[in-house]
């Protein structure tokens, strides 16, 4: 399917491929995120319950310079995982960018290909058990039919880990994109669009409304492909949380997690007794509309899906022969850092949330390194006087709250 924005699309990230990277930079730092990040993976595809052992097909479905591809691919080598990483976009531009910084780390685990992911069926390409489409389906003509398109593609037990951008904390870019449909009409050359819209972001008032949005900054620290993403695209389609959840559904598939978790969650804001008792009332999708709309901050929805028909399944944190793990964060640092209150608190965009633990947290999160299961944990705190009803008291009041920040999770098993 291809239309006049469509190939407006293609030309804009041939001239700007996003987001701007430089291969040089792979020597000094990997970026990670999500979705994509192998632990995250493991866990909310996965519920820690496929063997690390077992070879990982992965396609990041609209690679672009390939964060996501990079990182995963990354990932999986330094684990010594089996497996490999499609890169697939329509952007030669992007590949090349790609290309360059698998070449600097010496990635080997990582394909590439050219074309759009509408040409997924029948294409010869898969089954992948696990699929990324990161900020992909909001620029399509038809989100359905690319979403369609993926799972077409998904191995028998897989999963989608997938970006949409979200209305409301875009306040102020739909205005100013209007504003530039007038000042820089897409006929004209992309350099004459970002030299326009430059100019315009310099002298707009401080009443337009992006100046008081300080949760983007694509434009402000993403060079000219940033720019150009956030106010110039052709098409750019925003989801609230019951829209991307009607997509999903149109699809075949449902929705394992919400990233992060804690986000979606209102009664994480919303303390007063007698509203939770009418959020206690809610599905989870209103429940997760209701902390969309209260908090006002979310840019983008990040979410984990499975087949709709997908057996509903819990990472095994019941089994002591787990092994729990922290995402981007070292347990005993962590552990040495604690307020005294007993409370975490945490900053989402502005946002700060105080999520309470239990009075094991430290003593428990100190010993998460990867290695040690949970019963080994518990086997160490009981020698030094730690009950073991107590262990078994606390690991789920410490689960609620790092589980839902997105950062304890549980490993694959061996």
């Amino acid at each position: 399917m291809t239309d006049a924005a469509d190939r407006q699309l293609a030309a804009q990230y041939e001239a700007y491929p996003y987001p701007a990277r430089d291969p040089r930079e792979e020597a000094k730092r990997l970026i990670v995120g999500s979705p994509s990040h192998l632990r995250e993976v493991d866990h909310w595809v996965f519920a820690s319950r496929r063997p690390a052992g077992r070879p990982l097909n992965a396609l990041l479905a609209g690679g672009g310079t390939g964060d996501g591809t990079i990182m995963l691919a990354q990932q999986m080598a330094w684990a010594g995982r089996p497996g490999s990483v499609t890169w697939l976009d329509r952007s030669g531009a992007a590949r090349r960018i790609a290309e360059a910084r698998a070449r600097t780390r010496g990635l080997e685990n990582i394909q590439f290909e050219e074309g759009s992911i509408l040409e997924l069926p029948g294409s010869g390409l898969g089954p992948f058990d696990y699929i990324d489409c990161c900020g992909v389906l909001h620029h399509l003509p038809d989100p359905l039919e690319g979403l369609k398109a993926l799972v077409s593609v998904l191995a028998p037990g897989g999963g989608l880990g997938l970006m949409v951008y979200a209305p409301h904390g875009r306040t102020g870019v739909y205005m100013l994109q209007d504003a530039l449909r007038l000042l820089a009409p897409t006929d004209e050359p992309p350099a004459a669009r970002v030299d326009a819209a430059r100019r315009l972001w310099r002298q707009a008032p401080e009443t337009a409304w992006l100046r008081r949005n300080p949760w983007l900054t694509d434009h402000l620290s993403g060079g000219d492909a940033g720019l150009y993403d956030l106010l110039l695209n052709p098409r750019d389609q925003a989801f609230t949380v019951p829209a991307l959840d009607a997509l999903v559904r149109a699809a075949g598939l449902r929705i394992a997690c919400w990233v992060e978790p804690v986000r979606y969650d209102p009664d994480a804001y919303l303390p007063d007794p007698k509203l939770r008792a009418r959020t206690a009332l809610l599905d989870p999708v209103q429940r997760a509309a209701l902390a969309e709309a209260v908090t006002g901050n979310m840019g983008i929805h990040i979410v984990y899906c499975l087949r709709a028909d997908a057996p509903a399944m819990e990472p095994p944190w019941d089994d002591l022969a787990s092994v729990p793990v922290l995402r981007e964060m070292d347990g005993p640092t962590l552990a040495k850092g604690l307020p005294k209150d007993g409370t975490l608190p945490v900053t989402f965009d502005g946002l700060r949330v105080n999520l309470p633990l239990p009075r094991l947290a430290q003593a428990i999160l100190q010993r998460v390194d990867g290695r040690r299961s949970l019963g080994a944990i518990a086997d160490e705190l009981a020698a030094g006087g730690v009950s073991r009803e107590q262990f078994a008291r606390d690991l789920p009041a410490l689960r609620r709250a790092m589980e839902a920040m997105n950062r304890l999770l549980i490993a694959a098993p061996a």
